[in-house]
């Protein structure tokens, strides 16, 4: 099959997936890249089956499928993913938004908060979580932070897209840029938990997202660890820490929220029944 052979987008679709066979989701993956070429909807490439790719677009998706058969994740080569119900810009400064992380904003809105609760997203990234925690709660004042500058500007974009205004972004390593006498009433997080010798480094996606936002040390607990022991130097009396992390995780990081004083604590488990997320409370 050759760019410019008149090939309709049901064709279009069997050929991409049929390349990509062997990968995560080959299906999934040749409607996402075919729409993205055609820069459609996929209720389109059911409604229209029939309807040809020029040249132009035929050739950008076998450009794509060869990027992705090398690996390349998929909301790098069409530069968005989907999370909660918003639409974001994604690029490999960022880790990819993942639907797991929904389960950290799902906890966090269930907490029994005020309406004008403050509230910082550390390590914000595309800033899934803090616009995600936004568009539910208009009256929250939601800051992000993260350490990278190319992560705040695309956390920016990513605001303006969804028409989300009067977020907070600040380029700071964890609390470092933060005054002193900023409180929260929670504090929320997606830090870096994975093994720097772990295996599951050189798998999928992970092979081409920023190694700096997914390892943090032998344990994976390193970035977690000062972020417990800085957090109550920012949380409100009776604020939260909500921490996502791998699932091997919860029973050390539940017990280094004791030791800095947490009351509270549990774990929150995902659909497979691993705990993935451990909560505390601060109580000055």
């Amino acid at each position: 099959m050759t760019a410019g052979s008149g090939k309709s987008i049901a064709d279009a679709v069997q050929w991409a997936t049929q390349s990509l066979e062997g990968g995560e989701s080959p299906a999934v993956d040749a409607r996402v890249l075919v729409c993205h070429v055609m820069d459609c909807q996929q209720s389109y490439l059911y409604t229209w089956p029939e309807k040809l790719l020029s040249d132009a677009q035929f050739s950008a998706l076998a450009e794509l499928v060869a990027k992705r058969q090398q690996g390349y994740p998929v909301a790098y080569l069409v530069g968005k993913r989907g999370f909660w119900d918003l639409e974001l810009n994604c690029n490999p400064s960022t880790l990819i938004p993942r639907p797991e992380t929904e389960l950290l904003v799902e906890t966090a809105l269930a907490l029994p908060l005020a309406e004008t609760a403050n509230v910082c997203d550390l390590g914000t990234g595309t800033g899934a979580i803090a616009l995600a925690l936004a568009s539910e709660q208009p009256g929250w004042t939601v800051t992000g932070v993260d350490r990278i500058p190319q992560a705040i500007e695309l956390a920016k974009s990513n605001a303006a897209l969804n028409g989300l205004a009067g977020l907070n972004w600040l380029e700071s390593h964890w609390f470092s840029a933060l005054h002193p006498d900023q409180h929260f009433d929670l504090i929320v997080t997606n830090p870096p938990y994975v093994e720097s010798t772990s295996p599951y480094l050189h798998e999928g996606d992970v092979r081409f997202e920023p190694h700096s936002a997914l390892t943090a040390g032998e344990d994976g607990l390193d970035d977690i660890r000062l972020i417990i022991a800085q957090s109550p130097a920012y949380l409100s009396n009776g604020g939260w820490l909500l921490i996502e992390h791998g699932y091997t995780q919860h029973q050390a990081i539940n017990a280094l929220l004791r030791e800095h004083g947490f009351t509270q604590c549990r774990g929150v488990k995902d659909l497979n029944g691993l705990d993935r997320i451990t909560m505390g409370q601060w109580t000055a």
